[in-house]
């Protein structure tokens, strides 16, 4: 396996049959982590962006089968926050010294491009040295646009997996991974910074949809890439399926690492739900943004995507302090700029 790597560290690339083995081949992972973790400390040295995660609903028009706050699942309590708490979340955030806001929700149509384009144009006014981030799922071509057009940075939209009979199993009729790679590409036409990633360990998920996965973002090419653990929720028909596991997303999360090497990559809250030091290891494996909650304590824990979220009784500036000592526990440290991506362009300077 040490050749494997070696040739993915210098190459930043393999064969199919290669990357599988990569996956789940049976090796001490060891060696694989600290040539990911070289590679990330050449392009970002041993600084961890911050991210503060505002989830401003729970509203969701779709019905995926893994997802807490899926339209069927009427166990769910259902919220939206206001213009007014927003504000008051990236007011509270600045202070704490955030630069970037992730505005995320459900498919909320209560959002509209008005609604949504008035909150950008405010946050940037009082705090243009701050990059908005959105993650409001599939919206049309217009919609992204006047968004960008407000001041919008950056967009998430993990396209979850790019095997389109996979997505099949995963999502109801109607929904489509056609249509979520269309959108994946339109964001980055327009200009936003993008991001994309997946699950691992979901439900009928094989080695190679994984490796699939690998290959979609190769061609997308996004300045982000988020990927954590499967988790299941109770109330899904899901429920019964096991969870993701911790080795496999270190796994992933190296390989993105080797292979996107100028990417930004978090250590995700999912990680640090299915093992305690979950997100640490996630550094240690070539993450380098972590993603702090800003919302309101009384609706963290109705923003219940999986079972057993973490951190959904604490205060930002908590929430914040503790992340901070967990990183330094690794040997990292918290950069608390806009953290953009570095782009092939800066990286040849």
């Amino acid at each position: 396996m040490k050749e494997l790597i070696d040739r993915l560290y210098s190459a930043g690339d393999l064969s199919d049959g290669e990357i599988l083995m990569l996956i789940s081949g049976e090796y001490d992972e060891k060696y694989f982590f600290e040539s990911a973790d070289k590679v990330r400390r050449k392009y970002y040295g041993t600084g961890v962006y911050l991210r503060g995660l505002i989830e401003i609903s729970n509203y969701c028009k779709n019905d995926c089968l893994y997802c807490g706050i899926r339209r069927s699942n009427d166990k769910a309590v259902r919220y939206r926050l206001s213009e007014n708490d927003i504000l008051s979340c990236c007011d509270n955030g600045y202070e704490l010294g955030f630069r970037t806001f992730v505005l995320q929700g459900g498919e909320d149509a209560y959002y509209t491009d008005d609604i949504m384009c008035q909150i950008i144009k405010k946050i940037k006014d009082k705090y243009p040295d701050c990059a908005v981030t959105l993650s409001l799922g599939e919206r049309s071509l217009e919609s992204y646009k006047k968004m960008f057009s407000a001041g919008a940075d950056r967009y998430l939209l993990r396209h979850e997996t790019a095997d389109f009979e996979h997505y099949g199993r995963l999502h109801p009729d109607g929904m489509s991974a056609e249509n979520r790679q269309r959108c994946l590409f339109e964001l980055k036409r327009i200009g936003y910074q993008t991001g994309s990633g997946f699950m691992v360990g979901s439900p009928y998920q094989t080695d190679e949809n994984l490796v699939e996965d690998l290959r979609f973002l190769q061609k997308l090419q996004p300045e982000m890439i988020g990927i954590g653990p499967y988790i299941t929720h109770k109330d899904t028909p899901f429920s019964e399926f096991p969870s993701g596991t911790l080795k496999k997303t270190l796994r992933l999360v190296a390989l993105l690492r080797l292979m996107f090497p100028m990417a930004l990559i978090p250590a995700t809250t999912a990680l640090g739900t299915i093992a305690p030091n979950g997100r640490e290891l996630g550094l240690c494996a070539g993450a380098n943004v972590v993603m702090p909650n800003l919302s309101p304590v009384r609706t963290r824990k109705l923003y219940d995507l999986y079972d057993n979220k973490i951190c959904t009784g604490e205060e930002a500036a908590e929430c914040r302090g503790c992340l901070q000592r967990r990183i330094e526990s690794v040997g990292y440290e918290i950069i608390c700029g806009r953290g953009d991506a570095i782009t092939r362009k800066i990286a040849q300077n």
